[in-house]
């Protein structure tokens, strides 16, 4: 699968434009994280054995770039649940005048159907959106109402600056009020990322976000729009606030993440989870992680629990790639 992967798209994509991998990565900066691409498919991987958190599965092929390696593909599986629990989720929607275009605040009212449509009775659905000041245009509905929750979010309009620490401040405050025991709190975030208005560094979004995901509140956050888009700073809202974060440039997109992926989007099994692999060192006497740039842990942090790591979501499948010599 992964050679396929890596001829179809890599080379297709890549090299009859004129460029290799590196010079992509030079050109494009941050716009392309390998793990993502690998990680976007199903690959079918076993579900975890009764009682096991997850499963795991591996297999070494010949690297399909590099004749002189072997390619180390590590898969995980998650469990599945087999019932959701109860959701107290806050839609905070940005509504600024950069996301007034068919690609942004339209196709996120889109998105939002998708999750809607699975909500019941016992949820509940709050609205908060900001530009220049918060608003709450929905507070506390009962899941079931879903033509209320439906029109409230087709009737967002986009205007005025983006003041997203006001925002967030509101959407935390609702999500606690309204805090469910043993349920999944969540606030979902939309926006196309271009905070300039209060918070708005990155360290600055880290630091706040951190500091709140202790209350049981977890953010996920969805990234729409391009052109002025702020992948830095969507991505660093949902790292440190123990979410999910995905692109979402089409209602095909749309669709897969909540309503195919919806357990995994919403649902977390493990918090904190740290991957360390360990290679003998009469076998391989190098290797290189394919991906996971910003993901790197040094070898002391796997003792250190005050060391954020990432989340598991429910049925969540992750794909890691070695090359080694």
């Amino acid at each position: 699968i992964v050679s396929e992967l890596e001829d179809d798209i890599v080379n297709t994509f890549l090299y009859q434009n004129g460029y290799t991998f590196e010079e992509l990565k030079a050109t494009a900066g941050n716009a392309i994280r390998t793990e993502e691409m690998i990680n976007y498919f199903d690959y079918g991987y076993q579900s975890p054995a009764e009682g096991e958190l997850f499963s795991t599965q591996m297999q070494i092929a010949p690297c399909p770039w590099n004749e002189n390696a072997k390619l180390l593909v590590l898969g995980l599986q998650a469990k599945k649940l087999e019932a959701a629990s109860k959701n107290n989720l806050v839609f905070l929607v940005d509504v600024s005048g950069s996301m007034s275009s068919p690609d942004k605040l339209e196709l996120l009212k889109t998105a939002f159907t998708y999750l809607i449509d699975k909500l019941g009775e016992d949820d509940t659905v709050s609205i908060v959106t900001y530009s220049g000041n918060e608003r709450v245009v929905l507070k506390g509905c009962n899941g079931a109402k879903k033509e209320m929750i439906i029109n409230a979010v087709n009737n967002l309009e986009a205007g005025g600056s983006t003041n997203g620490e006001a925002g967030l401040q509101k959407a935390y405050q609702i999500a606690e009020e309204y805090f469910i025991e043993d349920g999944n709190n969540r606030i979902i975030m939309a926006s196309d990322g271009d905070l300039n208005v209060g918070i708005s560094s990155a360290e600055q979004l880290k630091a706040y976000i951190s500091e709140k995901r202790e209350s049981g509140v977890f953010l996920s956050v969805l990234g729409f729009g391009t052109g002025n888009y702020k992948d830095p700073n969507m991505e660093a809202l949902a790292d440190c606030g123990n979410g999910v974060y995905y692109y979402i440039d089409s209602e095909t997109e749309a669709e897969k993440v909540f309503a195919t992926d919806l357990f995994s989007t919403l649902y977390t099994v493990a918090k904190d989870v740290k991957l360390q692999l360990t290679f003998n060192k009469d076998a391989v006497s190098a290797y290189r992680l394919v991906g996971y740039e910003n993901r790197l842990l040094n070898n002391e942090d796997f003792l250190d629990d005050t060391k954020d790591a990432g989340e598991l979501g429910a049925g969540h499948s992750l794909t890691v790639c070695y090359e080694l010599v």
